[in-house]
């Protein structure tokens, strides 16, 4: 049984998955040893604590690979519960951790795990198992569409509270995906689909810090030492690494000049380094994720299964949109990681098992075709 599941894997997409994590972890070496430096004595100290988080998602991602995927749609009610519980937890003062004016983080022990990164994937899943179940009345907004609506505004407006937006709008479209393909009506698409952006603009500009984002990344040079500081040395990292880069680990902007060089911006540390060369590498790599995720959605027999590729190929896609656009300035900066690439453990664990539940559709997918 263990052989011929081995011999069925999607052991392509596995080896191009792992090489990319792999190129992500030269990088994260090479754009956080300056602070590594500075601030532990240690230049490996980050780029280790991350290999650590590369270990224990690689573990993850063949449990996850190897657990046939119905299993988490029996487990449903309990990662509902667990999301909220985890979301209300991290807001309760002395408990969630706060950095940068926001309250994103747990101490567990001495790690510190951000839990929204997990909520994203309990409510793909969650989102895909209901809609799966739903498909005979989905025409009907009150029974088909709407309950698991409630379940994401609550988390939607908890996640708000952090505060944080960026994570919040990365959770919607995803989740709105799964909707579009459960076959809901149109009509009721572009009600949910102009209440959601009319919402997120509404939040984007009642808040002050917010709007202070939208507004500088249109023109970050009118505030090249204040709220422009961030894209402007992003700019100027992307411009010195032309075609060719300036040669891995010696790029300029990640000396102090740019700010969350091995977390947000580490996308403007490849280019620098690794010129077009990088970019390529990056886009190319992300292609083939979304081309093989799709690809196991359409050959899914199972709803179930169609729909949580779906969401966990988009996932990865979404997130990729968002931060690459803020590097190059093509959207606001918010906060959300390079999948599979950014500094940040419990981002790199929750992409890992992503991965180990496509390929174990993969494998179901395959089996049926």
């Amino acid at each position: 049984m263990f052989v011929n599941y081995i011999k069925r894997i999607d052991s392509l997409f596995v080896t191009i998955v792992l090489l990319f994590c792999l190129f992500g972890l030269v990088m994260v070496y090479s754009a956080s040893f300056p602070i590594s430096l500075m601030q532990h004595e240690d230049a490996r100290f980050l780029f280790s604590k991350q290999l650590q988080s590369f270990v224990i998602g690689f573990i993850l991602l063949f449990i996850t690979a190897i657990v046939p995927y119905r299993i988490y749609g029996k487990l449903n009610p309990f990662f509902v519960m667990l999301s909220i519980f985890f979301l209300i937890l991290i807001l309760i003062p002395g408990i969630g951790v706060e950095r940068n004016h926001s309250q994103r983080w747990l101490h567990v022990g001495s790690l510190v795990i951000q839990p929204t990164e997990l909520v994203k994937l309990l409510m793909i899943i969650y989102f895909s198992y209901i809609y799966a179940k739903k498909q005979e009345y989905i025409d009907d907004f009150k029974k088909g569409v709407l309950p698991p609506l409630l379940i994401l505004a609550t988390v939607f407006l908890l996640i708000l509270k952090q505060p944080d937006l960026g994570t919040a709008t990365a959770i919607l479209i995803p989740c709105g995906l799964i909707l579009l393909c459960s076959g809901a009506r149109k009509i009721h698409l572009i009600l949910l689909t102009s209440t959601a952006v009319g919402g997120i603009v509404f939040f984007a500009l009642t808040s002050s810090y917010r709007l202070k984002r939208v507004l500088s990344f249109q023109n970050p040079f009118q505030d090249s030492d204040g709220s422009g500081y961030q894209l402007v040395n992003s700019y100027y990292a992307i411009g010195n690494g032309g075609i060719w880069g300036q040669g891995l680990g010696k790029g300029i902007q990640k000396l102090g000049f740019l700010p969350e060089a091995h977390t947000d911006f580490i996308m403007a540390v490849i280019s620098e380094e690794l010129g077009v060369f990088g970019l390529l590498i990056v886009i190319f790599s992300y292609l083939f994720i979304m081309r093989r995720g799709v690809r196991i959605a359409i050959l899914s027999k199972d709803p179930f299964a169609k729909l949580l590729a779906i969401g966990l190929t988009f996932q990865i896609m979404t997130q990729a949109l968002f931060n690459l656009g803020a590097v190059c300035g093509l959207l606001p900066i918010t906060g959300v990681p390079l999948p599979f690439i950014s500094y940040g453990g419990s981002s790199l664990i929750i992409m890992l098992i992503t991965t180990g539940i496509l390929v174990n559709l993969s494998y179901h997918a395959r089996k049926h075709a």
